[in-house]
């Protein structure tokens, strides 16, 4: 039956992110101790204020269709949130609510590109940005961004890679799976390079705005210049500790935000009823009601950072904001650890997870494959026991 599906189906990758979780979870049911470190996902539970207001809002019995484009009480709290948050206002007919800010994504790239449009995309990126991309007939554009430059794009590289063709740059800030954060004074050096090329829009991925342990998080759109050109993308599943309630959010010029309510209509229509109205409480109120999380995911940032300084072969620089670190482990490349011999970091994240039992995602999937993506969004004592096995495993490497 392969024979029957389409080519762009038989192309597209399989979410490596998912992929690992699905192959830690098989080896869960064997009776293996696997402690996963693969996913982006909060281990906090939904704050009670916004369970409190799905509560009212199925006893208020809303149960119907949603308008395709989001409630317009949701619209306004969001319009407040990027005026509060960001200082940037916008009208309600350039917000998009949709299920999740990977539909967001999707529904932008489908809106806007035509064949052959390339894509910048700074490495490391998100695993989804070049498959979407790739979906909808574009180039990605991968450019290289290592860790001695802390993984972030510079406008040199940038100005390199734009060609006649060149339709978009997408980036994150902060960014998964480096934890990088972009100042304000680095995304006034791209956007300087961008003033000479006005029609490339900018996808601005800030789904991790609030995880942030830098100076503050700086909008690109914020950036003069930038703000009738760019994307912004931003949900509630990070921060708020809402990955499965699947409400992401766009701000963007109208005529693309139409676009994509008119894409979204044929698709999803309208996000969660339930849902969005939970939303509407999270981002009305201020962002310190979420900082007791923020704060924890600052220790185990400290934590793994100095468990992994003692393991012979790691490579860390020290992410700004997210849950991620993203370890250079090419010191590992040509050894060989119990058996295996390591080739890439693809060979390394399967033998730790094997080995060790520990889940991590290689990063590959992200456009680095000198590196592994280790989410700290895991209790303290899975942290410890993680990193412990990891060295039990590879230091011998070492002797």
């Amino acid at each position: 039956m392969e024979a029957l599906l389409s080519a762009k189906i038989n192309q597209l990758e399989t979410s490596a992110t998912l992929a690992m979780a699905a192959k830690a979870r098989a080896l869960k049911q064997q009776g293996k101790d696997i402690i996963g470190l693969s996913l982006g996902q909060p281990d906090f539970n939904t704050p009670d204020f916004i369970k409190d207001a799905a509560i009212r809002a199925v006893e208020d019995n809303y149960n119907s269709y949603t308008p395709v484009d989001g409630y317009g009480e949701l619209k306004e709290a969001i319009i407040h949130k990027f005026k509060r948050d960001n200082n940037l206002g916008f009208d309600a007919s350039q917000i998009v609510v949709s299920t999740g800010a990977k539909q967001t994504l999707y529904n932008i790239a489908a809106a806007v590109l035509n064949p052959g449009d390339e894509v910048i995309l700074p490495c490391p990126y998100w695993v989804s940005y070049r498959d979407i991309i790739k979906l909808n007939e574009g180039v990605p554009i991968e450019v290289k961004t290592g860790i001695d430059q802390d993984f972030k794009l510079t406008p040199e590289q940038l100005e390199a890679n734009i060609t006649d063709k060149t339709k978009m740059i997408w980036y994150s800030s902060p960014c998964n799976p480096s934890g990088s954060v972009y100042t304000k004074e680095e995304l006034e050096a791209l956007a300087k390079v961008l003033d000479k090329y006005p029609d490339i829009l900018i996808i601005s991925d800030e789904i991790y705005e609030h995880i942030n342990f830098s100076e503050g998080h700086v909008s690109m759109a914020s950036i003069d210049g930038m703000k009738n050109r760019t994307i912004t993308v931003n949900g509630v599943s990070k921060a708020f500790a809402m990955t499965g309630w699947r409400i992401g959010y766009m701000a963007a010029p109208e005529s693309i935000a139409k676009a994509c309510t008119k894409l979204q209509g044929q698709v999803t229509s309208g996000a969660n009823c339930i849902a969005q109205q939970a939303t509407i409480t999270a981002l009305r109120e201020s962002p310190n009601k979420i900082q007791s999380m923020i704060d924890i995911f600052k220790e185990r940032r400290k934590l793994i950072l100095d468990l992994l300084g003692d393991v012979p072969g790691f490579e860390t620089n020290t992410p700004k904001g997210a849950f991620y670190v993203f370890p250079n482990v090419s010191a590992f490349f040509g050894k060989t650890i119990n058996g295996q011999k390591i080739q890439n970091a693809t060979d390394f994240s399967f033998l730790i997870l094997e080995e060790a039992h520990v889940a991590v995602v290689t990063g590959e999937a992200f456009g680095n494959p000198d590196c592994i993506r280790i989410s700290y969004a895991a209790s303290e004592d899975n942290i410890k026991t993680a990193i412990q096995r990891i060295k039990k495993l590879v230091a011998p490497a070492f002797d």
